[in-house]
């Protein structure tokens, strides 16, 4: 199925595929931390859509476009979409991602990685074209996989600041409390939402518009206590 998915992805009545891939951390141990939020936004666009993550692909769990509601297998929307949840652990993500990029033959600038991000408030969101690491391992490791190649897109899911002196690993490693918690299921659906609208309309007209609605939302709760 996936090599006939591949191929009919790649003819040229058919748009370019999307890959969107959420970093974090297998297994129950890492379900509801900060560092698992990329996972969460998989689940949720897939959730949103009818999508069965129930494949295991270069060395991720692997989801494809419903056919059911779509009438096309793999295809969201009328755009193909790949969905992932790399197996590796986060500092070791760019292990599947890198291999899943170069199997459907995907230039970057259509491999959109969610990922956690201390620098934003919590439940801010940021879609950017490219850019550094940020110090964030899992990315680190995707872009060693990558070559050294940037130029990929991001969703940055904000998750906060550790509070006083809290050691930044244990933070990422802790669950969110219930206001924390309620802040980040609405900017998964916020997410859901933006995701929608890069596969109808294109990345940079959707980072425009969505980017601006979140920088004053990041002014509203950035003062706020989580």
């Amino acid at each position: 199925m996936l090599n006939w998915l591949c191929r009919r992805c790649f003819c040229t009545a058919a748009p370019r595929p999307w890959l969107f891939i959420g970093l974090g951390n297998p297994g129950d141990k890492y379900k509801g931390t900060r560092h698992n939020t990329g996972f969460e936004m998989i689940d949720a666009f897939a959730n949103s859509q009818g999508i069965a993550m129930n494949t295991v692909h270069c060395k991720a769990i692997f989801g494809q476009g419903n056919s059911w509601k779509f009438g096309i297998v793999g295809f969201v929307g009328g755009v193909p979409v790949f969905l992932a949840k790399p197996q590796t652990y986060m500092n070791l993500s760019g292990e599947s991602t890198g291999p899943l990029a170069a199997y459907y033959k995907l230039p970057l600038n259509r491999v959109l990685v969610f990922h956690d991000d201390m620098t934003l408030p919590c439940g801010v969101l940021r879609l950017h074209p490219n850019g550094g690491h940020l110090c964030h391992n899992g990315l680190k490791s995707v872009i060693y996989h990558f070559r050294g190649n940037r130029e990929f897109p991001r969703l940055r899911i904000g998750i906060g600041r550790p509070p006083g002196q809290m050691d930044p690993k244990a933070f990422l490693l802790q669950k969110f409390n219930a206001t924390a918690q309620g802040r980040i299921d609405a900017a998964l659906q916020e997410g859901v939402n933006i995701l929608k609208v890069v596969l109808s309309k294109g990345f940079a007209e959707s980072a425009r518009r969505f980017n601006s609605e979140q920088k004053y939302k990041h002014l509203r709760v950035e003062t706020l206590p989580t």
